[in-house]
């Protein structure tokens, strides 16, 4: 058909017209987008954690417009599944994909999801996944799970899992004036004095996304707890 050089509009052709869609769909489509030159810059922005295909984000968005309009109306089950086998592949552009996915057929909603994005977390770990995970899916699972918060966060609090620690701290990142501070104030005095940038930063980040609501409680909590300088750089940066 000659449909993948043809770019999106026949790639949503396919899609329509396609019974599923498969990983070997996907990587067909992804593949021919990609570009060798920007993967290396890709990849040394990325500190060479990953591999890239060199697809940037505008030309990203464009190529998987039919495959999130599939995954808007998918099967939960058969959504996170494929997710999960985008997960493992090589290249960081699935992996985005993959959490695009999640977000756009709401598969985090599933009572049975938590596990799937513990293992997104703990898995290819970065920043870049790590926080979209954490603020737009597992604040969500949260919301709609109140009862599962405790058991899950008292398990990645305890892991000594970087990335899972993140989680916890910012995880409320969108929660407002829902926010449990009480909760928030007691990971960030916990690992205050952490030597790792992202906790640092983390603590930084939340305190200041929380300031927006309650200034006040934030400036105390600052004022009385002896941060790093990063966190508290980053917690009054608005001040």
């Amino acid at each position: 058909m000659g449909f993948l050089a043809k770019g999106c509009r026949n790639a949503a052709f396919f899609f329509v017209f396609s019974p599923t869609v498969n990983i070997q769909a996907i990587q067909k489509i992804y593949e021919a987008s990609s570009n060798p030159e920007k993967a290396v810059g890709m990849r040394s922005y990325m500190r060479n954690q990953y591999d890239f295909l060199g697809i940037q984000k505008p030309r990203r968005a464009e190529i998987s417009k039919p495959i999130l309009l599939w995954a808007k109306t998918a099967d939960c089950e058969d959504l996170m599944t494929l997710c999960k086998k985008l997960w493992v592949l090589p290249q960081r552009e699935y992996q985005y994909l993959a959490m695009e996915m999640m977000v756009k057929g709401k598969a985090w909603k599933m009572k049975n999801a938590i596990p799937v994005l513990e293992y997104f977390l703990t898995e290819k770990s970065w920043w870049d996944t790590v926080d979209m995970i954490a603020a737009k899916m597992v604040g969500g699972y949260f919301e709609s799970y109140p009862k599962e918060k405790d058991k899950w966060l008292e398990k990645w609090w305890g892991s000594n899992n970087l990335w899972l620690q993140r989680t916890c701290i910012v995880f409320q990142l969108t929660y407002k004036e829902k926010t449990d501070h009480a909760l928030l104030f007691t990971f960030c005095d916990e690992l205050k004095t952490s030597k790792e940038f992202f906790i640092q930063k983390a603590i930084g980040w939340a305190l200041r996304q929380y300031a927006r609501t309650a200034p006040n409680l934030v400036l105390e909590f600052v004022e009385n707890h002896n941060l790093k300088p990063l966190s508290k750089r980053e917690a009054l940066k608005h001040f």
